[in-house]
């Protein structure tokens, strides 16, 4: 039986910037009783823009709270369980502009949210006479604009299996470590998510501070892969503590 939905909300307009990094980098982060989720013997972190809609936790809407944007920064883990693979995420680190959001996140889950000025652009490719689409999510850190930019066009298309888009965007669970050395874990619940064929972006600005000299010069080099998908509706579970 399915633990009880602790929050459900859309997720939409996901932007999906992926970068290869040296896997000794991630391993110390690699939660309690996971291992990490490798694409063809590497190491992906993705650097992840897209829309919270209609967000409620247990059913009850936040006031002022329902619609925002999150950008986060992630990697891929797996565990397993009654002989198959639980394939999940790991969040680095988590940006909205929503003070109490990140507030709740770090005192109650440990999650790494920060706050910080955000803004979007968002157009879909049907709704210009090119085709041609735009997504953008800036957030502002130091006195200075990141920006996560992509173009986009075609028409929406499923997932290939195989494809490092099918990697990415397949994983079900989160897992975050906490404070004592234990993991929390979590189910995440939403339909196969749907992608334009022809993505083109740019991640631009310094993310030192924000994500430290590792992690940043990874995110200056050349992308392993960029990927923009529609989205849906989400459902979170109720996570539980792993023996």
């Amino acid at each position: 039986m399915a633990t009880p939905a602790f929050l459900t909300a859309e997720w939409r307009a996901l932007l999906m910037y992926n970068v290869v990094v040296d896997k000794a980098l991630l391993a110390p982060l690699v939660p309690a009783g996971t291992e990490l989720d490798l694409w063809h013997d590497e190491a992906l972190v993705s650097l992840v823009g897209f829309r919270f809609l209609d967000t409620r936790l247990k059913g009850i809407p936040i006031p002022f709270h329902q619609n925002f944007d999150e950008v986060n920064l992630r990697f891929y883990v797996r565990r397993r369980v009654d002989g198959e693979w639980r394939r999940g995420v790991v969040f680095i680190k988590e940006v909205v502009p929503l003070p109490a959001v990140s507030l709740v996140a770090r005192r109650v889950y440990h999650e790494n949210y920060v706050t910080r000025r955000m803004r979007h652009i968002i157009v879909h490719p049907g709704e210009t006479e090119t085709g041609q689409g735009r997504f953008e999510y800036a957030w502002r850190d130091q006195g200075e604009w990141l920006k996560l930019t992509a173009e986009m066009s075609g028409p929406l298309t499923e997932l290939s299996p195989g494809t490092d888009a099918d990697f990415i965007l397949e994983h079900y669970w989160g897992y975050t470590p906490q404070p004592d050395g234990s993991t929390f874990e979590y189910a995440v619940e939403h339909p196969r998510w749907r992608i334009w064929p022809n993505v083109t972006g740019a991640f631009t600005g310094d993310p030192t501070a924000l994500y430290g000299t590792d992690f940043a010069a990874a995110l200056k080099q050349p992308p392993h892969s960029i990927i923009a998908a529609e989205g849906s509706a989400v459902v979170v579970r109720k996570g539980t503590r792993l023996a």
